[in-house]
């Protein structure tokens, strides 16, 4: 499995349709949070997602990207939390997060492990990576992505029968990569198992102007979410404010050859009706959706 439980999905001003940016994702049983917007944690109880994720990412330092950090910290800790919380972010992130345990008296159950990333850093995990890349927005910001391993390849049981292996323990030890033996013959894993296949990609800019370093790291994403911020007709705000239009993020995604592309920190212009943005980018990209909050999206395996 591999979900994306959209929290929150407008931009700076927040409307009766639209919390302020974050992102849940569970793959394989793992959660992580990519920003955290005011109100979070009351769209994560909405959700039905639990609190018991590991990490959360920080794309940059507005407050529509992180001022739910404080009230979501002190419900885990009444909730009884003691595994460490990690918090991960670009430059200025040590100041950020002593600013806002500096607000209230807190006395947290669990630590919480502050990390500072840049362009090019990666986290390893049990079954995926998160790469770091750079965006181009007027702080200093980031986007991520998460990367799953390489799968096994697929196992052949009809030629594993033919060069004589039953079915049992041995298919299992020659999907891991080992050979087995039948009589004094030797049977190799590439024999009877394909070549490896690739993991699921998702990429998540935050809010940023196009750029070669996104079509970059977005390149073969089954799944790009995209700063889709604005309609082609303000185009000189999305220059001067550091966005992206509809137009310029469907041409990022054409051009990366991701799979789906979703638009996200819609512009509360168009929180009551958000189609002309759809219109223009699939215009460009046809696999385009807009996202909503508390939209689920799960990313299928390509082969």
């Amino acid at each position: 499995m591999l979900r994306v439980i959209f929290l929150g999905t407008g931009g700076a001003l927040p409307t009766v349709n639209r919390n302020p940016p974050a992102i849940f994702i569970n793959i394989k049983g793992e959660s992580m949070l990519f920003d955290c917007g005011e109100g979070t944690q009351q769209q994560m109880m909405r959700a039905k997602t639990g609190m018991a994720f590991r990490s959360i990412f920080i794309t940059h330092w507005h407050g529509d990207h992180f001022l739910g950090i404080p009230g979501l910290i002190q419900t885990m800790s009444f909730q009884g939390r003691k595994k460490p919380l990690e918090i991960i972010g670009p430059k200025h992130i040590d100041r950020f997060i002593s600013d806002i345990l500096s607000l209230c008296y807190y006395r947290l159950s669990f630590d919480l492990k502050i990390r500072e990333v840049k362009a090019g850093d990666i986290i390893e995990r049990s079954n995926h990576v998160i790469k770091v890349f750079e965006t181009d927005h007027n702080v200093p910001s980031v986007g991520y992505i998460l990367q799953e391993h390489e799968r096994l390849g697929k196992f052949d049981p009809g030629r594993a029968i033919e060069l004589g292996i039953r079915p049992g323990p041995l298919y299992s030890r020659l999907q891991s990569g080992k050979s087995v033996f039948v009589g004094e013959k030797e049977i190799k894993p590439d024999e009877v198992v394909g070549p490896k296949r690739r993991g699921r990609k998702v990429v998540y800019t935050g809010d940023t102007r196009p750029s070669a370093k996104v079509i970059k790291a977005s390149r073969g994403a089954d799944l790009l979410i995209h700063d889709g911020m604005l309609l082609g007709a303000l185009a000189d705000w999305a220059v001067e404010s550091k966005h992206s239009t509809s137009i310029e993020a469907a041409n990022d995604a054409k051009d990366a050859g991701v799979k789906k592309l979703i638009l996200m920190h819609i512009s509360s212009r168009y929180s009551d009706d958000p189609t002309p943005l759809l219109r223009e980018a699939k215009g460009i990209f046809e696999n385009t959706e807009i996202s909503r909050d508390f939209m689920t999206v799960e990313v299928p395996y390509q082969d």
